[in-house]
């Protein structure tokens, strides 16, 4: 500003030696800067106005700046959000499924539990097994007739309980060798004889398919063989193949 009022004043002949005064110098000055400026002051006044517009229009950008930043953030924000939910969602669904899969399975298990301890239940003494003497078979083996039914399989065949009932004993008895007794809800009991070892004890309860000991060779016996018998409330024996027919619904 200065230097173009300077310069008015020197562009119409001014000078500090032709001036009567002082305040005819500065009339002079005032003078030039109002004839002689306009095109430097419009100059110097635009100069402003593009600032203050780029001022403006930076300070415009860093606003639209951080508004989109706040945007992005806002959206990333939702975004994990989302997933947060969708993922508490498939850990709630996982968990009832595993909840319900448990639940059927425990139903199952106890279903299956309760028909394993049914005292209708039956289930074959031996397996693998071919019979090689029937119930009342004569012969020079026994003192009189066959007693019960043989079952003849490998040594250490797994004998089973045939339905639910308590074991009365397990004890060595002379010719029938090694012997499990249990009675039945009915008061029948059968007799596995034999045997090369127990699995019970007198007065454990079993049930229908439980292990009672297995095949042997023990007492009066010419191979490895269950001697089978069945004695309707302890008393004298009947045929169990019938027995097992008609009571178990089992087919020897």
């Amino acid at each position: 500003m200065t230097a173009a009022l300077a310069a008015a004043a020197g562009a119409v002949g001014f000078s500090h030696s032709s001036l009567a005064s002082p305040t005819q110098a500065n009339s002079a000055v005032n003078v030039a800067a109002l004839t002689m400026g306009n095109s430097q002051l419009s100059e110097v006044t635009t100069a402003r106005i593009e600032r203050r517009q780029l001022a403006t229009r930076d300070s415009s950008r860093v606003e639209l700046s951080t508004t989109e930043a706040s945007k992005k953030q806002a959206s990333a924000a939702a975004i994990s959000k989302a997933r947060a939910a969708k993922l508490d969602a498939t850990k709630k669904l996982t968990a009832q499924r595993a909840s319900a899969l448990a639940a059927a399975k425990a139903a199952s298990e106890a279903a299956a539990e309760k028909e394993r301890k049914s005292s209708t239940r039956c289930e074959m003494m031996i397996s693998g097994y071919h019979i090689t003497a029937g119930f009342g078979q004569g012969g020079s083996r026994w003192a009189s007739v066959h007693t019960g039914t043989d079952f003849a399989a490998p040594i250490g065949t797994p004998i089973r309980s045939v339905m639910k009932g308590v074991v009365l004993s397990a004890e060595f008895a002379g010719p029938y060798g090694r012997q499990v007794r249990i009675k039945h809800e009915d008061g029948t009991e059968t007799w596995y004889n034999h045997m090369s070892k127990f699995s019970v004890s007198p007065g454990e309860t079993v049930y229908a398919g439980d292990q009672v000991g297995a095949v042997g060779v023990t007492g009066n016996t010419t191979g490895p063989h269950l001697h089978f018998e069945v004695r309707p409330d302890g008393g004298e024996p009947i045929n169990p193949i019938p027995w097992l027919e008609d009571t178990c619904g089992l087919n020897p």
